[in-house]
C-alpha cells in the first residue's frame, strides 16, 4: 500500500507519554461506567420517566448500535482532524450525554443521550488502538493498551454495583450527573496530557475495505468474533447457568461475579507484559485455557467454591483477549491501525450479539451444560482457527514483501 495512503501518522513516540496513557486510560472508565448505569439504575429510570423497563432498556440497545456504525465510519468521517481535539470531542460528547440522561423528562431526550454515547464510545474504541502507538515505544504498546484497558476491567468491577448503591441512596439521576463529572476530569486529564496528534493523509470508506479485504485481517476478525462470542454467551448466562447447577443465592452470586472482576483486573496489566513477549502464544492460549474452564465447568459447576475458582480464572484469562487483539493490530496492520481498530470494535459488537442471542437459544434449550459445553466448541475452533489461519506477524511481512515485487 502507498505510505501516502495511510490514515493517521502512526510513528512510535521516541520517549513513553505515560500521562497521556493513564489520561486514555480514563476516558475508557468513564466511558464504560456510563454505559452500563442503565443495567443497574433500570427500574427507577423507568418509574421515574413513566416508562416500561423494556422501553428504559432501548438506552442500552441504542448506545450498542451507533457504537457500532460508529466503529466502522469514525476514521473517514474525522480525516485530517488532529487526533488530539477528536478524542476530546468523544469526551465532550460523554459529559453532555450524561447531563441530558440525568435532566431527561422522557425517553426522547435518554435516546438522544444515549446515542452521543455510542457516537463517544465508538470513535474512541477504534482510535485506542493507533492512539496507544504514537505515545508510546513500539516495544511497550502491549503495556500501554493494559493501562488502557484496565479502566474497562475497572468499570466491570464498580459501575454496576456502585450505580446500584448510590443511586438507591441519592436517585438515579444524581448518579448521570456524578458520571457527568466523571467525564469532566477526564476531560480535563486529556486536554493536559495529550499532546497534539496530527493526522497524516485520509481514509474513506473503501479503506475499510481494503483493510477488511487483506486475508490476514479477515480471518483475524473472524478468530475475534469466535473469541468474543463465546466469552459473551457464557458471560451474559452466568447467573442463570450457577443458579440453575449450583443453586447459588444472590449473595453467593456477587461474591463470584465480584472475583471475576478482581481477577479480570489484575489480569490486564500482567497480561500486558506477557503480550509484550508471546503475542501468538497468547493469541492462542488463552481461548484454550477458556475451553479447558468451559469443560471443568460443566463437570463440577454443582460446587459453588470450584465455581468461584473456575469463574475468577476466566476473568484472568479474558483479561489478555482486548489487549492481545489490538496488539495484533498494532504489528500487522500498523499502516491503517485506525481502520482495523474500528474493525475490532464492530467485530467485538457484533460478537456480544451473536453470543447473546444465540446463548439464549442454548440455555433454554440445554440449560447450564448447554452454555458450557457450546462455548467450549466455540473457543476450540477459535483456537484451530487462530494456529493455522492466522498468520504471525513474520508471515505477514513476508507476505507484504512478496507481494511489492
Amino acid at each position: 500500500m502507498n505510505p501516502q495512503s495511510t490514515s493517521i501518522d502512526t510513528k512510535p513516540a521516541e520517549h513513553p507519554a505515560w500521562g497521556a496513557v493513564f489520561a486514555m486510560g480514563m476516558g475508557v472508565f468513564s466511558l464504560v461506567t456510563a454505559e452500563f448505569l442503565p443495567a443497574s439504575l433500570l427500574t427507577p429510570m423507568a418509574l421515574g420517566l413513566h416508562l416500561s423497563e423494556g422501553q428504559a432498556g432501548q438506552a442500552v440497545t441504542a448506545t450498542a448500535a451507533v457504537a457500532l456504525v460508529t466503529s466502522l465510519l469514525i476514521s473517514a468521517l474525522i480525516k485530517g482532524t488532529d487526533r488530539k481535539y477528536v478524542l476530546l470531542s468523544f469526551t465532550l460528547l460523554l459529559i453532555i450525554s450524561n447531563l441530558l440522561v440525568a435532566s431527561a423528562t422522557g425517553l426522547t431526550a435518554v435516546l438522544i443521550g444515549r446515542i452521543l454515547l455510542g457516537i463517544a464510545i465508538g470513535g474512541f474504541w477504534t482510535m485506542a488502538v493507533a492512539t496507544a502507538m504514537r505515545l508510546v515505544p513500539e516495544a511497550m504498546v502491549p503495556r500501554a493498551l493494559s493501562i488502557i484497558f484496565s479502566g474497562l476491567s475497572l468499570a466491570t468491577i464498580a459501575a454496576a454495583p456502585l450505580g446500584t448503591y448510590f443511586g438507591n441512596l441519592f436517585g438515579w439521576r444524581s448518579v448521570f450527573y456524578a458520571a457527568s463529572v466523571l467525564g469532566g476530569l477526564t476531560f480535563l486529564a486529556q486536554m493536559l496530557t495529550l499532546p497534539s496528534l496530527p493526522a497524516k493523509g485520509s481514509a474513506g470508506l473503501r479503506t475499510i475495505i481494503e483493510v477488511l479485504r487483506r486475508p490476514t485481517v479477515g480471518l483475524a476478525m473472524l478468530a475475534t468474533i469466535l473469541v468474543f462470542s463465546g466469552h459473551f454467551m457464557f458471560f451474559t448466562y452466568i447467573r442463570g447457568a450457577l443458579e440453575q447447577s449450583a443453586g447459588v443465592g444472590v449473595n453467593v452470586l456477587a461474591a463470584i461475579l465480584l472475583g471475576y472482576g478482581v481477577a479480570n483486573f489484575i489480569g490486564t496489566p500482567l497480561s500486558g507484559r506477557l503480550v509484550e513477549k508471546r503475542l501468538r502464544l497468547m493469541l492462542i492460549a488463552m481461548p484454550a485455557l477458556m475451553a479447558v474452564l468451559g469443560i471443568v465447568l460443566a463437570m463440577f459447576s454443582r460446587y459453588p467454591l470450584i465455581d468461584a475458582v473456575l469463574v475468577a480464572v476466566w476473568g484472568l484469562a479474558f483479561a489478555g483477549v482486548p489487549v492481545a487483539w489490538s496488539t495484533w493490530v498494532t504489528r500487522t496492520v500498523p499502516d491503517e491501525a485506525e481502520s482495523a481498530g474500528g474493525l475490532i470494535v464492530a467485530a467485538v459488537q457484533l460478537a456480544i450479539s451473536i453470543g447473546a442471542a444465540s446463548g439464549g437459544v442454548v440455555f433454554d434449550a440445554n440449560g447450564a451444560q448447554g452454555i458450557f459445553f457450546t462455548t467450549t466448541a466455540i473457543f476450540i475452533f477459535a483456537v484451530l482457527l487462530i494456529t493455522f489461519a492466522v498468520p504471525s506477524r513474520e508471515q505477514v511481512q513476508g507476505a507484504a514483501a512478496q507481494s511489492l515485487h
